[in-house]
């Protein structure tokens, strides 16, 4: 018990020290800072990087209003691609098969670039954003070809999530 007690006491007295030199040295760097910068009422504006204007894209059709429609008539129209592909079997109607699978993928990688855009913005990660964007395209592209591979050479994407369904 004597020697929590004895332990209680030098570790306060040891935080005490430590906070008052703290407190010493930001006063201390606090006034020698002060003298540096004047008040300015409405603020100082501090030349750099953080009170640049940002630069705004330039216009183009495939970003704002035409990307927001284009993404809501393809999420729209798998509704009913969706339910015609199923109604109709897609070794009959292969067409109707790849205009799903497109869709889709379509779909997810419209989805997955606009997370990418909005959490691994080029400004704050200019590396791991460009090779997030560049492998998401990768996939993209890769998944279409399996896509296209599997719908020619093999049973199909409805067909096999018909097959999948009964099993």
């Amino acid at each position: 018990m004597s020697s929590s007690l004895l332990l209680r006491s030098a570790f306060s007295r040891n935080l005490t020290h430590r906070l008052a030199a703290r407190s010493v040295n930001q006063a201390r760097y606090a006034t020698s800072e002060a003298s540096q910068y004047k008040y300015v009422p409405g603020g100082p504006i501090i030349q750099g990087t953080v009170n640049d204007p940002t630069t705004f894209p330039a216009p183009s059709r495939t970003h704002g209003s035409y990307h927001w429609s284009f993404e809501r008539l393809l999420s729209a129209g798998l509704v009913p691609l969706t339910a015609a592909a199923f109604v109709t079997t897609g070794s009959n109607y292969p067409v109707l098969d790849g205009l799903l699978g497109v869709s889709l993928i379509m779909h997810s990688h419209i989805g997955f670039d606009q997370c990418l855009v909005d959490y691994l913005h080029p400004r704050k990660f200019p590396i791991l954003g460009k090779v997030a964007t560049w492998t998401l395209r990768t996939a993209t592209v890769g998944t279409l070809v399996g896509l296209y591979q599997f719908n020619t050479n093999d049973i199909g994407l409805t067909e096999l999530i018909a097959r999948a369904w009964t099993a």
